[in-house]
Formats: structure tokens, C-alpha cells, sequence
């Protein structure tokens, strides 16, 4: 039996639940074909169910008491716990984002197991061996799971979430949860909506233009604005600028960002720290612009401008301009 983690937003599954419940089927296939369940705390949209069943999932095991419709890592890691029980599985997963991760290491922690984050791939089941991804997808890791139950994270994208050959029954099922004094002592008090359409366009965007710190501050993304408008592409930016509250989180590039893959990705006083070239190393050309020469960015990119964007990439939307009349 395999378990799988799954996040909502707003009572609708998250895009990388999907993609766990992908990879979830595949290990049971090569288990002999062994059912996958899902764990889903708190609001469930009318849309849930008819997504899990296309997946492949066999029962959804809802934990809809109103102490989950907020996050807690400790409320929802019982609910895996309690899920865990009914059904005895020997796998529980989930997405590897922040919750999942936070969910999946309270998990193991309380089964005294090991937990392994970020896995892309797995092979054998005896023993139970996976690849995960770590220093920010710049590396992989064989890692042996030799406890059971197996407990682990998938890395976003590692599998596409494409639906079962054969959908399952998805049979909404009740989950009676006991909470521990202080599983709510942390949880989510409020949460900001994003702009799903904006995140989309970034990853499936041919072009992307790239601003980190070298910007300046809240007012110093206009040329890079201009330039990735004048390329009909989209803007992304590094995490210390979602960080310090210049750019919105729905532009950041990194590994707790969009994962990006365009043709062309010109990033601008971006130094190019590991958790960011995590989510733009798949750009097939790479023209980098910065002050510094031996940045890890410029070091690593397929062309690379030593000069300030402040400079740069004015110079080339002018440049743009002249050549288009």
C-alpha cells in the first residue's frame, strides 16, 4: 500500500500532488500493482475526487475536521500517521515543497525512520533505493530506504502529472485524526493569493530576462521590463529580491521558485547562487550580465557581459528599438 501526501490550495490539488500521485504509480506498478491512496487534509473542491480518480488514486482519505483548514506541518503529518494505521502502508510520500517536506520529516521523525527529500527516481524495491536531488539540483544522491514504512518527497517536476491508464474509483472516505496538545501551536494565521497565470507564463516562456540584487531596489526592473517585453518574454528574478520585497514570489526562478526552461534566459546582476541556477540550468542558451566576472552565473553562462544592467541593458533595448524603426 502506498500513501500519498496530498496539498490543496483553496480546495483545489496541487499541481505537484498530481505529480507525486504520477510517480506513486509508477512504484506500484513495479510493486505488482498495489493500491495508491490519498491523505487530503482540510477543503476539498468538488474537483478533487474527479483529479485523484484520473490519477489513479484508489480512496481518498479526507481529513476535513475544522482544525485543518488552516496549515499546521503537525496537525497534517497526524493525519498521515492516522492514514498510515488504517491502511498499513508500507510507502507514504509527497510533494517536495515546503509543506511536503515539513509533512514527510514529522512523519518520519515520529516512525523513527529515515526521510529522504527531493527524489526524482527509485530502483529495486528490495532493497528500496532512490535518487534525490541535493545542494539546491545541482547534485544526485543514491540514498538505500531499508526501514518500512519508506518515507520521501518527490521533487517538483521530476515526473509529469499525466493521468492513470485506468482511473481509479477515488472513493471520498472519512479520516477520524487525534490531535497532540500543541500539533496547532504552529500553523498558517493567513494566505496570499497567487497569480497562477503569471507563474505559468514564466516557466513556459521562450525568453526569459533575469534581475537579482544588481537591480537596486524596487524601482530598478524597468529596462528589464522593457527588454523581456521588446523579446516577447517574461520577467524572473532571484530570491533575494522576492525576499526584500521588490518583485512579487510568482517571478522568483530558483529551486523554491519556478523551474525554468526557455530558449534563451538572460540574467542581470544576478550572481547566480546554487538554489538559483537550480531552476534555470535547463535554458538552452544562457547570456549573463554583471559587474563581476567570476560570479558563478557568469562563470557558468553560454555568453556573458562584464558591465552593470544600469548600463547594458539599456543600451541594448535602444538598440532593439533602432533595428525594428
Amino acid at each position: 500500500m502506498i500513501v500519498v501526501y496530498v496539498e490543496t490550495v483553496g480546495g483545489v490539488v496541487a499541481e505537484v500532488s498530481l505529480e507525486a500521485v504520477a510517480f506513486a504509480r509508477t512504484l506500484a506498478a513495479a510493486g505488482g500493482g498495489i493500491p495508491v491512496d490519498a491523505v487530503v487534509c482540510g477543503p476539498l473542491g468538488d474537483a478533487g475526487p474527479k483529479e485523484l480518480a484520473e490519477a489513479g488514486v484508489r480512496t481518498v482519505l479526507h481529513a476535513d475536521a475544522g482544525e485543518f483548514d488552516v496549515f499546521s506541518g503537525a496537525a497534517h503529518a497526524r493525519a498521515v500517521l492516522a492514514a498510515r494505521e488504517q491502511t498499513r502502508a508500507v510507502v507514504l510520500m509527497g510533494g517536495g515543497t515546503n509543506r511536503g517536506n515539513d509533512v514527510m520529516a514529522r512523519v518520519a521523525t515520529e516512525l523513527d525512520v529515515a526521510m529522504a527529500a527531493n527524489v526524482v527516481a527509485f530502483e529495486g524495491l528490495s532493497p528500496f533505493t532512490v535518487t534525490r536531488q541535493v545542494v539546491g539540483g545541482a547534485a544526485l544522491e543514491e540514498v538505500r530506504l531499508g526501514s518500512r514504512p519508506a518515507v520521501f518527497s518527490v521533487a517538483g517536476h521530476a515526473v509529469e502529472a499525466t493521468p492513470a491508464e485506468t482511473a481509479g474509483p477515488a472513493t471520498l472516505t472519512p479520516l477520524a485524526v487525534t490531535l497532540e496538545p500543541g500539533d496547532l501551536t504552529v500553523r498558517a494565521v493567513s494566505v496570499e493569493a497567487v497569480d497562477t497565470e503569471a507563474a505559468g507564463n514564466l516557466k513556459s516562456a521562450r525568453v526569459v530576462v533575469g534581475a537579482g540584487r544588481g537591480a537596486g531596489g524596487p524601482e530598478g526592473f524597468g529596462d528589464a521590463l522593457e527588454l523581456a517585453e521588446l523579446l516577447g518574454g517574461q520577467l524572473g528574478v532571484s530570491r533575494v529580491v522576492t525576499s526584500l520585497g521588490w518583485r512579487p514570489h510568482h517571478e522568483q526562478v530558483g529551486q523554491t521558485g519556478s523551474r525554468i526552461s526557455p530558449e534563451v534566459y538572460i540574467p542581470c546582476g544576478i550572481s547566480g547562487a546554487i538554489q538559483h541556477w537550480a531552476g534555470c540550468a535547463s535554458s538552452k542558451v544562457i547570456l549573463a550580465v554583471n559587474t563581476d566576472a567570476d560570479a558563478p552565473m557568469m562563470t557558468k553562462a553560454t555568453y556573458a557581459v562584464v558591465g552593470d544592467m544600469h548600463e547594458v541593458v539599456p543600451a541594448v533595448n535602444e538598440e532593439i528599438r533602432r533595428r525594428r524603426g
